[in-house]
């Protein structure tokens, strides 16, 4: 039928060749497509003649600038023309935007529509196109938005359209019969791309890689086969195994196994062998362990009964004046986590240490030894209230778990515990001194800021390096870790300018010294209420923060939305409080695009001339949206988010 029909057109184009001499090429390839319409109610194409020398003056098209009578744009929506579309629409060699949307044409999309080069816009939407989509379309370089909704389509998704360069705005195949899986290229999509794949039998689990993995549920409903996140159906025999956006090059491949998965069962008979001796070994490590704080706690009394006979230095020293370690208790422990760290306890105890920081979970020194680097110290700000040698031993042995825990963490992205030091009365932290201050302070000004506003490539790759930190912290270990007070201020900067998320664990620690069930489940709205800042409470997630609901309990959705909050501060220059109207930051963003609001009007001023860059902050704000969704359901995870902000550049 197609070849007879084409045929026709070949003959009514001969037929009007003579008469039709003046008229250059594409009103030739036009005329064509007026042959191949069979009903024009509106007689939308009444305009199109072929006495003309051009089809620059025919309705609905529009030509190049500078004369020439080339064919740019045709737009032709809703005339509910009936018909099909001619391979000749090839010829349009300078076409960039087809648009026939809210026809009545059936038929295929001709093959040789692939030849269109630089075409940008194909909106062939609500009409009555069937077959497959042309493997072709994915080699047009210049395409940034195609919507083939609403047609009667079939066949499976090309992978080939998630790999077009320049696709930018819309990829709209919703309600057609495409049937198979998503396949996995389409996480290559950028995220600042409308993806609506509604309506259609596609089947399986949606990949969880890229940009799919940020899309909201609507971009997959009426898919009935479909399952997996974020759909609230779960595919049969789903597991989740947590994957890490990069892995650290320093960390030992066979401790990343064991702390990113759970071990896999072996039914071989060597099993209760090794079972013993796993037994035999940890049982020596602790007596060797014991024996060694015994040694530790005698040298160090022996040090504090010498030292107590000097003179006190005048200095500021983390000792104090009231001799906190109080002469070297039974409960003492101190630990280094980094086989690197040579500091002695005395040493670190009697050094000059100056106060760079404080909130109500305590206070951060830099402490300047009299050998080696600086270190940063944060005292703990929380004592025990011991009631009994019982709960003081449970206590510190749950502290020297979370202080593993966090000694555990390894990342480039992520300030490292070095040591740390457990007293009934004294509880240390020791980290690398990170000399640049925070993300909060180079944003909002500081003692530590720089004169010069922060260009928005250091910006980009500040919150790239935050983010991978923070999906490490989530999924490197089968206890889903959870921040808990994720804000700028945690991340920290060192003399390149990476990021380094630090406060990871702390909520623990500070809760381990109340006794409550309650109180050991703080999160981020604990966080808020310590800061004893207003600003703080931009972070926490609105389901956090409801009365009565689960603001007690921190989760790494909430910890999805206080970064959520970061990246507007970083693409603002706002504070979260600094909104517009009263609002808060991220509610007075959200309502800026809703309104469609120039980008001028939320960007960062400072970034304005910085026009390259425009694409880049438009993406991440679309991924902080997503961040900071109201329902924690549609927030991507954080290793989604990591790979989206990686994308970005």
């Amino acid at each position: 039928m197609a070849a007879v029909r084409a045929a026709a057109v070949a003959v009514l184009l001969a037929a009007v060749a003579v008469a039709a001499a003046a008229l250059n090429t594409d009103g030739l390839a036009l005329l064509a497509l007026k042959f191949a319409v069979t009903d024009d109610p509106g007689s939308g194409l009444d305009t199109w003649r072929d006495a003309d020398p051009d089809p620059c003056g025919w309705a609905g098209v529009t030509c190049v600038d500078g004369g020439g009578g080339r064919v740019a744009g045709v737009e032709l929506a809703n005339l509910s023309l009936a018909g099909y579309l001619p391979s000749e629409l090839s010829l349009l060699s300078e076409l960039e935007t087809l648009a026939l949307p809210s026809n009545r044409l059936s038929g295929q999309i001709p093959v040789a529509i692939s030849a269109l080069q630089k075409l940008t816009t194909l909106d062939l939407a609500h009409n009555f196109l069937s077959g497959q989509i042309p493997a072709g379309i994915g080699r047009l370089a210049s395409l940034s938005r195609l919507d083939l909704s609403s047609n009667q389509l079939n066949g499976t998704l090309p992978p080939s359209i998630a790999g077009l360069p320049r696709l930018s705005g819309v990829l709209n195949l919703s309600y057609n019969h495409f049937v198979g899986g998503i396949p996995p290229e389409f996480g290559g999509i950028p995220v600042a791309v409308s993806l609506d794949l509604r309506g259609n039998d596609l089947a399986g689990e949606i990949p969880q890689v890229g940009s799919l993995v940020n899309q909201g549920p609507t971009a997959f409903d009426d898919n009935p086969r479909l399952c997996g996140f974020p759909l609230k159906i779960e595919c049969a025999g789903e597991r989740d195994e947590p994957r890490i956006p990069q892995s650290n090059p320093g960390m030992n491949p066979g401790a990343a196994a064991q702390v990113g998965r759970p071990p896999k069962r072996r039914s071989s008979p060597t099993v209760p062998i090794l079972a013993v001796i796993v037994v035999a070994a940890i049982v020596a490590g602790l007596v060797l362990q014991w024996q060694c704080r015994r040694r530790c706690a005698a040298t160090t009394r022996d040090e504090e009964k010498e030292s107590s006979t000097k003179e006190k230095s005048a200095a500021v020293t983390l000792a104090g004046t009231e001799e906190r370690r109080g002469g070297g208790e039974e409960g003492e422990l101190f630990v280094a986590v980094d086989d690197g760290f040579g500091m002695e306890l005395e040493e670190l105890l009697r050094a000059s240490a100056y106060v760079v920081g404080k909130s109500r979970g305590g206070i951060v020194y830099r402490v300047v030894p009299g050998r080696g680097t600086a270190v940063a110290v944060r005292r703990l700000s929380e004592p025990d209230d011991g009631d009994g040698t019982e709960s003081g031993w449970r206590r510190r042995r749950a502290f020297e778990a979370e202080a593993a825990a966090i000694g555990r963490a390894r990342h480039p992205n992520v300030a490292r515990l070095r040591a740390y030091y457990y007293a009934p009365d004294e509880k240390l932290l020791i980290y690398d001194y990170l000399g640049n201050g925070s993300l909060h302070s180079a944003l909002h000004g500081g003692p530590t800021a720089s004169p010069t506003p922060l260009p928005w490539s250091v910006r980009l790759s500040i919150v790239q390096g935050a983010a991978r930190g923070l999906a490490y912290l989530h999924e490197c270990s089968p206890r889903r870790y959870v921040h808990g007070c994720i804000k700028s201020s945690k991340i920290l900067l060192d003399d390149e300018l990476r990021p380094h998320v630090s406060g990871f664990g702390l909520a623990r620690l500070v809760a381990g010294a109340h006794k409550t069930a309650q109180s050991r489940k703080l999160g981020s709205a604990a966080c808020a209420l310590r800061s004893g800042a207003l600003s703080a409470l931009s972070y926490v997630a609105p389901e956090l923060r409801a009365p009565g609901g689960t603001a007690a309990a921190a989760t790494q959705k909430g910890d999805v939305f206080a970064f959520g909050v970061v990246l507007l501060e970083a693409v603002t220059g706002r504070q979260p409080t600094e909104g517009e109207g009263g609002l808060e930051l991220e509610a007075w963003v959200r309502r800026a695009f809703k309104e469609e609001r120039p980008l001028s009007e939320v960007v960062d001023p400072t970034l304005l001339g910085e026009v390259h860059a425009k694409k880049q902050v438009l993406a991440v704000f679309h991924v902080a949206l997503g961040c900071t969704e109201p329902d924690p359901e549609l927030r991507p995870r954080m290793r989604a988010v990591a790979e989206s902000l990686d994308r970005v550049n």
